[in-house]
């Protein structure tokens, strides 16, 4: 039998697939582990007069990957209200019984709020946040934990105006 020849073409691109298997060696996450994940959505109204809304706040969020997330009606979700004093401090939300209405959007107050969505696949770059309403609601800050993957999680976004509507 005739030995077989391999093209530079074809030696060329076997060479740089294996190289960049080795170089996403353990990165990247299957479709399995994609999944759901569980967010804490965390934003702080400032206390400027004039700062809270009563009006519906939709979110976005992402990665450099270009998983989008997409809350709507961020008021509609499970929510609770944090010692502004304190506002990482985070405890697991279901075993919260507050019978107490919690207002939100409120000048001076931090409000957190858990949903479920699909996984990011990397640490969470951006944030977007959107009122749909005419009030002058005055985010001061947002950020999103990423429950069962708390490297994925996003910094602390500052705000310096009123909420994009």
């Amino acid at each position: 039998m005739g030995s077989m020849k391999i093209s530079k073409k074809a030696w060329l691109f076997v060479s740089c697939v294996a190289l960049l298997i080795l170089l996403a060696g353990g990165e990247t996450i299957s479709s399995e582990e994609k999944g759901r994940c569980t967010y804490i959505i965390t934003v702080q109204t400032s206390c400027t007069n004039g700062a809270e809304t009563s009006s519906p706040v939709s979110l976005r969020f992402g990665d450099a990957n270009s998983t989008d997330i997409l809350i709507r009606r961020l008021n509609t979700k499970h929510a609770k209200q944090l010692d502004p004093l304190q506002p990482d401090h985070h405890r697991p939300l279901e075993d919260d019984a507050d019978p107490i209405p919690v207002k939100l959007f409120q000048a001076c107050s931090v409000d957190e709020f858990q949903v479920a969505s699909g996984c990011v696949e990397s640490p969470i770059c951006y944030l977007y946040l959107k009122l749909v309403g005419a009030d002058d609601w005055r985010p001061g800050s947002a950020r999103v934990d990423v429950i069962e993957r708390a490297g994925l999680s996003s910094q602390q976004f500052r705000f310096r105006r009123r909420g994009p509507s």
